[in-house]
């Protein structure tokens, strides 16, 4: 159909909460990878410091242990951002998602080596550097604060970790004899001071969170809105676009009848006498230019969803009478033979849309036919009655047997197609298939063409049958 016929009323649908959650999701993952790095450099910075502290007054065999541990862990992080950034960085969701799953094992230990640092220097080392590698602990807590905290299964098993590990550190000389009986209130509160730290990190982080994902919820909230006006703004420019097809189309078939009715008024003019006998053809194509423009305007209730066909008995010899009164002066200006063929039938059909499928499909033929004649006849076959219009014109290219059914396409090396706007075909195709009827086309090169329209068997009526139009809803 030559209007647009998606539903007005069509508005863009706001994603689902899974949508929106696997969304938001990625970009918190990617805020994370974002801001690994520079987690990196620091760390990479950070511990020569730790290791020339610790060094002389902390057992080498643990400490050689730790500095493996922690070089390893660096050189692996970094090649999890590189990996990231090359396979994940344009990834979506359920991927990253995955991603996170796959490495989320190196936070947890990055978690446990730093903490380690207190179980190597607590009541082993001289207090500065304690005091030191105690500083240094937090930092790593606020840290990852600041650079985790917008994916929180990242932040919680990281600070977890810290924390478990940093605790063990505490108590362990204390469990080993280590700490003097009167230094254990301190242990304690020191204990007690971790749990606080730990409390805090983990109600920051979520707060963070909070922030993080409602501002990233309402940047997808603006993206629905900035998609759903594109999507009306393309509509309003649709509809722009139908109005102009609709306006060509219209243009397109009223050009035949009302070139009929010019002929049959200029012979009117040049022979008075025929009055009689051509007053009746000029009052049979005013009706069709009312009919045309009726149909015209039931096409545009398409676009709504609510176009009515009009089913009823359709004589098929006076059909084929009609419309070789409409199309006769157009062969004879062109000395062309029309000539149609039927048995007595009468289908139930849509006379008006029958009528301009067929109508079509005639001007089409006549117009591209310079010799010979054009044949409209109907077939009976065992499983379906079939309109067909042949003639002896210049055919169709095998390449172009698909494209000529698409709007305004025309096959440029035809004469004949310079005061055709390539609609009538298009016209065809669509109302064949809102009335559920088949098309086809056989066609040769400079040998004619034939076009078949196939209707089922069962729309063959008794002529005895009630001849009472009736009303059929057809969606769009």
């Amino acid at each position: 159909m030559l209007v647009d016929t998606q539903p007005a009323t069509h508005q863009h649908l706001p994603a689902s909460a899974e949508v929106r959650d696997q969304w938001v999701d990625s970009r918190l993952i990617a805020m994370v990878m974002d801001r690994t790095m520079p987690s990196l450099v620091s760390a990479t910075l950070v511990l020569p410091v730790m290791v020339a502290l610790m060094w002389g007054e902390v057992h080498p065999v643990a400490l050689g242990v730790w500095t493996f541990l922690q070089l390893a862990l660096v050189v692996q992080r970094y090649r999890m951002v590189t990996t990231y950034r090359l396979r994940y960085d344009s990834a979506e969701g359920p991927m990253r998602r995955e991603f996170i799953r796959r490495y989320g094992w190196s936070w947890t230990v990055m978690g446990l080596l730093w903490g380690a640092a207190v179980a190597l220097t607590f009541y082993q080392v001289n207090l500065t550097t304690q005091f030191i590698c105690g500083l240094v602990v937090m930092g790593h807590g606020l840290l990852s604060l600041t650079t985790f905290s917008a994916y929180q299964p990242v932040f919680r098993t990281n600070i977890n970790a810290l924390s478990a590990a940093v605790l063990v550190g505490l108590l362990g000389p204390a469990v080993a004899g280590m700490v003097p009986p009167e230094e254990y209130k301190h242990v304690l509160a020191l204990v007690v001071l971790l749990l606080i730290f730990w409390w805090l990190l983990r109600i920051a982080g979520e707060r963070l969170r909070h922030v993080h994902r409602a501002s990233l919820e309402l940047e997808f909230s603006n993206q629905e809105l900035i998609d759903s006006l594109t999507q009306q703004t393309r509509a309003s420019l649709r509809a722009v676009a139908t109005k102009n097809r609709f306006l060509a189309s219209a243009a397109h078939d009223l050009r035949q009848p009302v070139h009929a009715l010019s002929l049959y008024a200029d012979w009117l003019a040049s022979e008075p006498e025929m009055a009689r006998d051509i007053a009746p053809r000029i009052l049979q194509s005013t009706r069709a230019i009312n009919e045309l423009f009726d149909s015209l305007f039931d096409l545009t209730r398409i676009d709504a969803g609510n176009y009515k066909v009009r089913l009823q008995h359709v004589d098929v010899q006076q059909l084929f009478a009609d419309m070789t009164l409409q199309f006769e002066p157009v062969a004879a200006a062109k000395s062309l033979q029309l000539r149609s063929h039927a048995r007595p039938a009468t289908i139930w059909a849509d006379p008006v849309v029958l009528r301009r499928i067929l109508g079509n499909l005639v001007s089409n033929a006549l117009r591209h036919t310079h010799q010979g004649g054009v044949l409209l006849g109907l077939r009976h076959r065992r499983d379906m009655l079939v309109f067909e219009v042949w003639d002896t014109g210049v055919g169709i290219a095998r390449e172009h047997q698909q494209a000529i059914f698409q709007e305004f396409f025309r096959v440029s090396q035809h004469q004949g197609t310079e005061d055709s706007l390539g609609l009538g075909l298009t016209i065809v195709s669509k109302l064949t298939a809102l009335m559920g009827y088949q098309l086809a086309l056989n066609s040769q090169a400079n040998k004619g063409s034939v076009f078949r329209v196939m209707l089922p068997a069962f729309t063959q009526k008794d002529t005895s049958a009630e001849t009472e139009a009736t009303e059929v809803s057809r969606p769009a």
